[in-house]
Formats: C-alpha cells, structure tokens, sequence
C-alpha cells in the first residue's frame, strides 16, 4: 500500500503533461534562439505557453517571465521592488516560506532594509489593522504575503491587502505558489505587483515556474547573460518544461469545479475521520474549508509511545506525509513554533490532489486509529 499525501512539496506529474511535452523532448528539441525552423518552432511554443499563463492570469504575456520556480520568482520579486524603489522598510509575516523569510533576512542582516513582521494569533490569522497602522506612517514599503500557507492551509484575503498596498502606495509581493491552479487569480482585479507561480505544486513539472510582473520595466535582470526573456532572465528556455507547464496550468483551470469539488471532498472525509481521535488537534484554520485551501491538512497528535516516530511509522506503512514544509524537513516548522503550538506532539501535514481516492483517505484513518488505539491499550498496561 502507497498512499502519497505530501502534494504541496511537490504533485505527479499528469500524463496530459507529459504529452504535451514529449514533443519537445525527442522531436522539436530545438534552441528557441536559433534562427532556422526548428528554432522558431520552439519559440513559437515558448511563447505560446506564456500567452497561455497570462490569459489565465488575466493579463498580458509581456508581464509573465519564465523562471525555474518559486524560489526564483520569489528573490527576484523582492530584491526587483527594494532596489528599483529604494524600499527600506518590508512587511511580511513569520508564517512566510523560507524563499521569503531567508532572502529578507539575509537583506536586514547586510542593513538594506528593516523587516517588520506583522502580528498573528494562534490560528494564523494577521492583523490588516496593524498592516494599515503600519503602512500610514508613510515610508517607501514592500509587503511580502503569501496567497494560501503551504504548512497550515491558511488563505490571506489578498484582495484586501493589495487594496491597502495601493491605497498607501506600497509594493505588493505575494506568493502564489500553492493557489495558482487551484484558486482564480484575476490579475486585473487583484492588481498585485508580483505573483509567483511553480508548475511542479499542478502536476506539471519540476524546475519550471514564472514569476507575474505587473511594471515589467522595473523588473532587475535576474541572469544576466543573453537577450532571452526579454533581457530579463539569460539562458536557454526549458521549452519542454515550459510547455508541460501551460498545459498543466491550462488543464486545471479546464477542470477547476471538478477537481476542487473532489479534493474538498477528500479532506472533509479525512477531517471527518480523524476528529474522534483523542488529543488530536487542528492547525491554523486548514479544518476550515471556507479559510483554507483545500489540498493542505495540518494535525497536531499526542507522541507516540518509546519514543516513536510518527513520520516514520507511517512512511513504513507506505503513507508518504511531512511534518511541514518540504523545504524544512530536518528542522522543526517555523510556521507551528509561530502559532505556539505543537509542544510535545507530533506535527502532521496532509497535502491532497485529484489522483488521491476515498479509498485511500479511509486507509490513512484506519491506520491512524490503530496507532492511537495501541497507544492508549499500552498506557492501559502501563498504569495497570
């Protein structure tokens, strides 16, 4: 039995995807900048695959810029907006992924910038009000705010925050990795400065991303080298990639009801099952599915017993979770020590997607039960 419930570090690839881009791997392998058909051809699907994005993003193709993911996206949008607008103070919160808080602390270390971090309670939530206290004091501002937690789940109102940047005249930066292709994004109503997108969080594939700029021109050359990218990225395109990344983007916005309709479902069943267990709690507002996104579920469990591993016993039962962030696996989540949670117990992160099945979310339940109902038989013995 493998059971793979970690699809915010990273989904299957589709085999839609995979079609789309074969082509390009064996066939049309071409470099985009040569000048001979074959080049063109592979330009032409370059470039078709960012009118693609844009169209999905409601904007134009000359504010998508390919990158090799978030991380990427996220350094060149924050280092983009401080340096061409001479920002020196940024907004952002401890619930922000490592490309956020490490590229910002990194910038506060060498005295570029002041990094404030605005409040949040013990279910995550932030405070527009000291966001707006903040930002009327009147200095030139970047606010860095993810869209949806990859650890806990949570959805910023990202409307309002971008509402507030532009009434204060600030930079708005938001990581959009675990939304794009699962929530609309609606550039001309949201009007952010920066978005991030990652094919690998949509069943496309890895090493490919793009990063939504809404003033190109203020946009720093990230690699300088080449013309490609509109002098913005040097290198030679990852055209297969690129390609398999419209088609994933095009696909799930295609199937957007369906596909969300059956993850909600997914986790409500898993919510559902696990309620029961004794000590279990909920992290951040991820049991909500009107605040949360529906492809992450975080729990806090009470520790196993002699010292057992809960991540551990559940990989050796074939059921593939994290404890929080891919990007954080040797280390103890920054996100849950921010809520001030999970204090001698064990953090758990479901992560869903359209190939998982009922089936095997009433596995996972089942499985938990028998840990938890041993556990407590062994307390029983112990204190008989």
């Amino acid at each position: 039995m493998n059971i793979y419930l970690d699809n915010a570090a990273t989904t299957p690839l589709a085999n839609e995807v995979f079609t789309a881009m074969k082509p390009f791997i064996f066939e049309s392998f071409a470099n985009p900048s040569s000048a001979h058909s074959l080049g063109r051809y592979a330009r032409e699907a370059v470039e078709q695959s960012r009118k693609i994005i844009a169209e999905n993003l409601h904007t134009e193709p000359g504010n998508i810029f390919f990158t090799s993911g978030g991380t990427e996206g996220d350094n060149t949008a924050i280092l983009s907006a401080i340096y061409n607008h001479d920002i020196k103070v940024v907004i952002t919160s401890k619930l922000e992924h490592y490309a956020v808080l490490n590229t910002l602390k990194a910038l506060e270390k060498r005295g570029v910038i002041r990094l404030v971090y605005l409040e949040n309670d013990n279910k995550g939530k932030l405070s527009l009000t000291e966001l707006d206290a903040l930002l009327e004091k009147g200095e030139p501002a970047l606010i860095s705010l993810m869209h949806g937690n990859n650890e806990i789940g949570n959805l910023n109102p990202i409307l309002e925050i971008a509402d507030l940047a532009d009434h204060h005249g600030a930079i708005f930066h938001s990581d959009t990795v675990q939304t794009i292709g699962h929530i609309d994004i609606n550039t001309r109503q949201l009007a952010p400065d920066f978005l991030v997108g990652s094919a690998h969080k949509f069943h496309g594939p890895k090493g490919v991303g793009f990063l939504y700029a809404k003033e190109p021109a203020n946009l720093r050359a990230f690699i300088n080298g080449g013309s490609q990218e509109s002098g913005k990225r040097a290198g030679t395109e990852n055209v297969a990639g690129i390609v398999g990344m419209a088609a994933a983007l095009q696909h799930a916005y295609d199937n957007q009801n369906l596909y969300e309709t059956h993850i909600h479902s997914l986790k409500k069943r898993l919510v559902n099952g696990l309620t029961n267990l004794a000590g279990i709690s909920f992290n951040g507002y991820s049991d909500h599915t009107d605040k949360s996104l529906s492809t992450v579920l975080s729990v806090s469990l009470p520790a196993l017993p002699d010292g057992a591993d809960l991540l551990q016993t559940l990989d050796k039962a074939g059921i593939f979770v994290s404890g929080g962030s891919a990007c954080s696996s040797n280390h103890s989540s920054h996100v849950i020590e921010a809520l001030g949670n999970g204090k001698n117990e064990e953090t758990i992160r479901f992560s869903f997607s359209r190939f998982n099945t009922g089936s095997k979310i009433d596995e996972v339940v089942s499985q938990l039960n028998s840990l938890y109902r041993n556990r407590r038989e062994q307390q029983n013995l112990l204190y008989a």
